[in-house]
């Protein structure tokens, strides 16, 4: 059995802020760990969770990562901002033109994410983080895609998009020109195996599609990786 997507992690110094944070902005449940483990809960207790973990990764730019939150209707979207205001968040100036509908924010350690308008096709269904907007080539989107073994539900101009067969959010790579990577990665994805996997078969198999082994970084159980765009993952066993 291959890898799931088990987590997008997000290194931070402020891990207990930003778990409160998002757990109050997307009303999913908080739930605390050892060792400052901040994780918040999806709804449904399927898919993907968020980590919060400690780190000092500087912010040297926009992070090659965000999320597209959706809105039900206007007064939705008017609804999430408020919330995230009240948190802690904050309006940013990313170039976004003043016609353009979509809200743009920053989580209290500066995490660019978007609040789109209500009615989005591309975004219909998928619940409250409708993607994770990634700035990345149309390479790395077959990578994860094979990896995950997500469909790709679209590949046009060298922009792609995979999605869960079972559903939920997208993950999207814009596409050309890519920004070059500066320093590590603050989002990263984290993926599981069940307890019976072969962990050095799965990590061969991601080897094979085009990820290489992350330099100087180690740990029992965990295998520490890179994708084609060289954004840091993990894959590893629960616990």
């Amino acid at each position: 059995m291959s890898s799931r997507l088990f987590a997008i992690c997000f290194h931070t110094a402020l891990p207990v802020d930003l778990g409160r944070f998002w757990s109050g902005v997307l009303g999913w449940e908080l739930a605390a760990g050892p060792d400052d483990d901040i994780a918040v809960l999806p709804p449904d207790g399927a898919g993907y969770r968020l980590r919060f973990l400690p780190g000092t990764v500087p912010k040297t730019g926009q992070n090659r990562a965000h999320f597209d939150l959706t809105s039900a209707s206007p007064e939705d979207q008017r609804r999430t901002v408020a919330r995230a205001l009240q948190r802690g968040g904050t309006h940013l100036d990313v170039g976004q033109l003043p016609e353009e509908g979509h809200v743009v924010l920053a989580d209290p350690d500066g995490n660019e994410f978007c609040v789109i308008e209500a009615g989005n096709d591309f975004l219909a269904g998928t619940g409250a983080v409708g993607a994770l907007a990634c700035d990345g080539t149309q390479e790395v989107g077959y990578f994860w895609s094979a990896a995950l073994r997500w469909p790709l539900v679209w590949d046009q101009d060298q922009e792609t998009a995979i999605q869960s067969p079972a559903g939920g959010t997208k993950i999207t790579w814009g596409g050309p020109p890519v920004a070059p990577k500066s320093g590590a990665n603050r989002l990263r994805l984290e993926l599981a195996l069940d307890a019976e996997a072969d962990l050095e078969a799965e990590t061969g198999r991601l080897l094979s599609l085009g990820a290489t082994r992350a330099p100087g970084e180690e740990a029992r159980g965990r295998a520490f990786l890179l994708d084609p765009d060289g954004n840091e993952f993990t894959v590893g066993h629960l616990g």
